[in-house]
C-alpha cells in the first residue's frame, strides 16, 4: 500500500504563486509515476500535470506550472506560478507504481492523497 500526502495549498492573490509537495512512501519511488489533478464542486476531477521519467501538462497551466521530483526524498511538486482566480480548485496528488508517460485519467492512478486546498484571490 502506497501512502500520498499533499501539502502546501493555501490562498494567493491572481499573479502570484504557490508550490505543492506530494510524498509517497515505498522503497521503489523513483519508478512511480505521479500526477496532479484539481476538483471544483461540481466537476469531473481535472488533470494538471504528471510526471515519470518525462513530464506533460494540462494546455491550461502548461508554461504556468512546474512538476518535479526528489526521488531522495520520495516528494514532487508542482510549483504554480502566474495564478489565476480559475485555478482555485482542491488539487489531488495521485501515484501509480510503474512509469508510464500519458497518464491523464484518474483511472491511471491506484493511489490517492487526500486533497489540498488552493484558492485565487481577484
Amino acid at each position: 500500500q502506497v501512502q500520498v500526502v499533499e501539502s502546501g495549498g493555501g490562498l494567493v492573490q491572481a499573479g502570484g504563486s504557490l508550490r505543492l509537495s506530494c510524498a509517497a512512501s515505498g522503497r521503489t519511488f523513483r519508478s512511480y509515476t505521479i500526477g496532479w489533478f484539481r476538483q471544483v464542486p461540481g466537476k469531473e476531477r481535472e488533470f494538471v500535470a504528471a510526471i515519470s521519467w518525462s513530464t506533460n501538462y494540462a494546455d491550461s497551466v502548461k508554461d504556468r506550472f512546474t512538476i518535479s521530483r526528489d526521488n531522495a526524498k520520495n516528494t514532487v511538486y508542482l510549483k504554480m506560478n502566474s495564478l489565476k482566480p480559475e485555478d482555485t480548485a482542491v488539487y489531488y496528488c495521485a501515484a501509480r507504481t510503474d512509469f508510464l508517460l500519458l497518464v491523464r485519467s484518474p483511472s491511471d492512478y491506484n493511489y490517492w492523497g487526500q486533497g489540498t486546498q488552493v484558492t485565487v484571490s481577484s
